[in-house]
């Protein structure tokens, strides 16, 4: 079979269905992860994708073309506006870095032009600021933007971002001719990442790429990989946001228990302070994320942020959920016409539960639920003490196991809750 793997949009259906998951126990699944020893929790930082995308014409645009000024700038401020101090510790390239051709030793080269000082310099850079730098290739001959791909040049590229100090490598799954090069090609690349001895987290589109062909094997994505895009990219629309949630809820039970310590479900980036969504899209986001505890990869301009967008991205009991130690990602717990509920189990016998309204009409709408029903009923048995993060935070206080609790929320807008048996 031969076929071009060339577009990011895949456009994979999905079909809205009653959530419902029966937790397994990760020690009773016992799948194997990518034995690096990184991503432990969740990776945090800022990719430039979704907000800059290939601009390349810094001469009309040197403000948001894809430079090291870009990135030297953003760096600063993900230490001085407090980012790095939040968690978000990966300063990511995404695709458009490259020169059009390889260098005379058949390695890939920065764009003179917009790098002038080159990847090395650059991670130099971004390490002096306490950071990490992320980088982009693609596993097939040419990038989804058309420049060179890795395709036969797995070892040297690998060891290429090693010399420069890359912390992270995107693999991304254009124009490679057939599956099992795709799939040969992903685990190629985890080989010759570990080869090098330098610690690069390894983030996979190897799922995207294959589900429109065949069903993926998890189980062997997550022997390879740290994390891994299963659906379409994100874009700044609640549209977006809407299709990604529905596509993961309908998905989960392929999905949700390969998520742990070492190996992630990546939704996609954070479009947070941006232009598309309302402000209850945005806490939607937020929370679903946390939930799903899924990478938080931010994409927006870090130099132009709302105060109420950045309080949002920085909000540290929101980020104690994704980066939960015990690494469970979260599920649809059910979902109605006009609700649906989510919850995650965390550490300490805690859980996280996001109500999200529907309704994309009318006004706030009331939702009631029996605390008995949530947390595989024990998050409240004999009792426990809830609090709102999201939308504000508010001490709801103690419940009892029969007790049944009252939420408010927005049209398309999310309440986010921590249940604990214990006050923090």
């Amino acid at each position: 079979m031969t076929m071009e793997l060339n577009s990011r949009d895949q456009g994979q259906g999905c079909k809205l269905a009653l959530c419902s998951l029966t937790l397994v126990l990760w020690g009773v699944f016992g799948a194997r992860a990518l034995d690096n020893g990184l991503a432990r929790t969740p990776t945090m930082g800022w990719l430039h994708w979704e907000r800059f995308t290939c601009n390349l014409d810094c001469e009309e645009e040197p403000d948001s073309c894809i430079s090291e000024q870009l990135f030297m700038q953003m760096a600063e401020l993900m230490v001085s506006d407090g980012w790095k101090d939040a968690g978000y510790e990966y300063l990511c390239i995404d695709d458009c870095w490259m020169a059009p051709e390889r260098d005379s030793q058949d390695r890939l080269q920065a764009d003179p032009e917009r790098f002038p000082s080159g990847i090395h310099h650059l991670a130099n850079y971004v390490h002096s600021k306490g950071l990490k730098l992320g980088i982009y290739a693609d596993v097939g001959y040419k990038t989804c933007a058309g420049f060179p791909g890795s395709f036969e040049h797995y070892d040297i590229d690998a060891q290429t971002f090693a010399d420069w100090g890359v912390d992270l490598l995107k693999f991304d799954g254009c124009f490679i001719d057939n599956i099992q090069n795709l799939e040969d090609g992903y685990k190629n690349m985890s080989l010759a990442l570990n080869k090098t001895g330098r610690s690069i987290v390894y983030s996979c589109e190897w799922p995207l790429y294959m589900m429109p062909f065949q069903k993926p094997n998890y189980t062997s994505v997550r022997q390879y990989c740290n994390h891994w895009r299963n659906f379409d990219d994100v874009y700044d629309s609640w549209k977006s946001i809407n299709t990604i949630l529905d596509w993961t809820s309908s998905n989960q039970e392929k999905i949700v228990d390969f998520a742990g310590p070492g190996g992630w479900n990546d939704p996609d980036m954070l479009v947070i302070g941006n232009f598309g969504l309302s402000w209850d899209q945005q806490i939607t986001q937020m929370a679903l994320w946390a939930i799903m505890a899924a990478p938080l990869f931010m994409s927006n301009d870090l130099r132009q942020i709302s105060s109420q967008a950045k309080a949002l991205l920085q909000d540290k009991n929101v980020i104690a959920i994704n980066q939960d130690p015990l690494g469970k990602q979260g599920y649809c717990l059910r979902k109605g016409h006009k609700f649906e509920v989510w919850e995650r189990p965390l550490s300490d016998l805690a859980w996280a539960v996001a109500v999200r309204n529907l309704q994309e009409i009318g006004g706030p709408s009331s939702y009631t639920m029996s605390v008995t029903s949530l947390g595989r009923g024990v998050a409240c048995n004999p009792g426990c003490f809830i609090t709102q993060l999201l939308p504000l935070k508010l001490e709801l206080g103690f419940y009892g196991w029969t007790s049944t609790l009252k939420t408010r929320i927005n049209p398309t807008g999310t309440v986010l809750l921590r249940l604990e048996q214990k006050r923090a």
